[in-house]
């Protein structure tokens, strides 16, 4: 396995390679045969390392996979604490308490070589030596020499962890906050946690799946919107398990994840019965090639008062980008993807946010919501497309699987993305009961084109609706208020 283009686009590959490559430009050099070397991270000898950092090789050239092992061993005892066996760099880990993922022990980006361990391999106050076998990496038709000798590529972690009453952690990739990865920061975080903490991400890529859960009152925080990134191609054909057990309808095998529940694993970043979650001012980016399976860049199975707030991300995919299970407030955000990319339980309030389909004939949103909550609510948002997309459904739902679906857009702009029918009721299986639509709501008022012209309604599924005022004042004054649409007398404004 020479690389994973398969997983990741070549443009975004390159791009990272080239942002790792500038940032740790500086370190002790290990050799092709005699005539070409890499830059190493962390730095022969470098103090005060992060325990969870991933170690990276770069390269002057192209490089590729070849066979062999790398060892991480402790210095004062010798003992292997890690290896990662490049001739198979598919393994699986526990991530934050959850067994079972899958993830890619070694990934070659352009000239770049990234080595993840297994968690906690590393500890605080510890003394390291990395050893790689000849061959384990190559340049075309050139081996890599191997790291072998005493002392070639050693390092030493911090000595302790941040104070255990910390309320602000900070993640920077190049090492020099108090984790490298954004999981380590969240490992850190006690189970049960109220205390409000922020995790502050510094500037970088973080190529990584992120999954906590019952830890409570966390931010996410970028330090920017474009240039902080958490990115990986997770999807249900890698990870292909679970399912959000306290939605309805579901068959889980246990209700705690960390016991067996049935619980996604194919999202990038998945945020498990937690409250008072904020996530804001990054990019979340699932790399999955288009057809690549069903591969959330986000998934939040909350609960009717989780109070969630996405506020200013960007996230990016194609099937499923963005699933909401709970009580969810999003503003500022960009959403892109192809199909069903915006679903869920909800109930979930949408202001402000651009939502863009990259695929023509598509569905922007599948929302399942029970009777006893509202569904997804769009106030003030953009429904676009991508250059040449069109006949995009607003939302699509099989009514006799769930009868209640709620999709209401108010004062939006549906740009040509969207066509004329705008929604979509999917038939039933042959000898299944068609289901009622009387209790459905896909309701529009005042969808207009980015100049402000009134849509062309006429053609709208007939069992749509379009809220006019006076008739619908009452209704449409209800729905541009979050607090109605979320529930449990919770408005997430004053926490903005």
């Amino acid at each position: 396995m020479p690389s994973l283009s398969p997983f990741f686009p070549r443009s975004w590959l390159s791009a990272w390679a080239c942002w790792v490559i500038s940032l740790f430009a500086v370190a002790t050099p290990a050799a092709f045969g005699a005539s070409t070397a890499a830059t190493l991270f962390p730095a022969n000898g470098a103090r005060e390392v992060c325990p969870d950092t991933p170690l990276r090789l770069t390269f002057p050239g192209a490089t590729s996979l070849g066979t062999g092992l790398v060892r991480i061993r402790e210095t004062e005892s010798g003992r292997v604490v890690a290896t990662v066996d490049l001739a198979a760099p598919v393994a699986t880990k526990t991530i934050g308490g959850l067994d079972g993922y899958k993830y890619y022990q070694a990934i070659v980006a352009g000239r770049e070589a990234t080595l993840f361990l297994p968690s906690a391999a590393l500890g605080y106050g510890r003394n390291y030596e990395v050893t790689i076998d000849a061959g384990a990496f190559r340049n075309g038709d050139e081996a890599f020499a191997g790291l072998t000798a005493a002392g070639a590529w050693h390092f030493s972690t911090k000595a302790a962890p941040p104070k255990p009453d910390a309320t602000r952690l900070v993640v920077a990739a190049d090492g020099s906050g108090d984790f490298c990865t954004l999981q380590g920061a969240l490992d850190f975080i006690p189970d049960g946690n109220t205390r409000p903490t922020t995790v502050f991400l510094r500037k970088g890529t973080y190529p990584e799946i992120i999954f906590f859960t019952n830890k409570h009152s966390v931010t996410v925080l970028g330090e920017d919107r474009r240039e902080t990134v958490i990115a990986y191609a997770n999807n249900a054909t890698f990870n292909p398990s679970g399912g959000n057990p306290f939605a309805g309808r579901a068959n889980p095998s246990g209700e705690d994840p960390k016991q067996g529940g049935s619980v996604y694993r194919r999202g990038l970043f998945l945020a498990h019965r937690v409250h008072d979650f904020t996530l804001a001012n990054l990019t979340v980016r699932n790399t999955t090639p288009q057809g690549g399976s069903q591969a959330e860049a986000l998934i939040l199975n909350g609960t009717a008062d989780a109070r969630a707030i996405i506020r200013d991300v960007d996230f990016y995919s194609f099937q499923d980008t963005v699933q909401f299970n709970g009580q969810t407030y999003v503003s500022g955000c960009r959403i892109e993807g192809d199909v069903d990319f915006m679903w869920g339980t909800g109930p979930s309030f949408f202001e402000n946010c651009t939502v863009r389909s990259v695929r023509s004939a598509a569905y922007y949103t599948q929302v399942r919501n029970p009777a006893t909550n509202h569904g997804f609510v769009y106030y003030r948002c953009v429904f676009d497309g991508a250059d040449g997309v069109a006949d995009n459904f607003l939302s699509r739902i099989e009514p006799h699987r769930f009868p209640h679906s709620e999709v209401v857009l108010v004062d939006c702009v549906v740009g040509p993305s969207v066509g004329a029918v705008g929604w979509q009721l999917q038939a039933a299986p042959k000898g299944t009961p068609a289901g009622s639509t009387e209790n459905l709501h896909f309701w529009e008022f005042n969808s207009h084109t980015a100049d402000s012209r009134p849509i062309e309604a006429s053609q709208r599924l007939p069992v749509s609706r379009q809220l006019k005022r006076p008739d619908d004042a009452v209704l449409i004054s209800d729905y541009a208020n979050p607090t109605y649409v979320l529930g449990r007398n919770w408005n997430p404004k004053p926490a903005l």
